[in-house]
């Protein structure tokens, strides 16, 4: 999936701000540890700085969820965290996206710090897991 492609599908399945553009995804898969991971209407960008990996976006299209997509996407970004040496992974969410929250809770990752307002007001919450 190119950055354009992954731009296109970030903005149909986020508002505003938290959108990304093509020139972020690109600066940022150029960065080292980053990579991708896709499936058909998803994806997942992370990074690994020695043993630890961040999540930086998962994205599912509308017309794609409830499918388990973003489940295998998630397995699919561990699986690559620790292939490149990963041992524990973190990510941000917004503590009122509850879709995200009830993957994240399902697939293990728990609540280990909280940014009042981060986005624009809404808190977000540091989650980590182990591999």
């Amino acid at each position: 999936m190119t950055p354009a492609e992954m731009a296109a599908l970030h903005a149909g399945a986020f508002d505003g701000a938290t959108r990304w553009s093509a020139v972020a995804f690109a600066a940022t898969l150029a960065e080292p540890g980053a990579f991708a991971v896709a499936a058909p209407g998803g994806f997942a960008v992370g990074r690994v700085t020695l043993d630890e990996a961040e999540l930086l976006t998962l994205v599912v299209a509308p017309a794609q969820r409830r499918r388990g997509r973003a489940r295998t996407l998630l397995g699919d970004f561990a699986a690559a965290a620790r292939e490149r040496g990963a041992r524990t992974a973190f990510l941000e969410v917004a503590a009122d996206n509850g879709a995200a929250r009830a993957l994240y809770d399902a697939s293990g990752w728990r609540e280990v710090g909280r940014r009042r307002g981060y986005y624009g007001g809404t808190d977000a919450l540091i989650l980590v897991t182990s591999f």
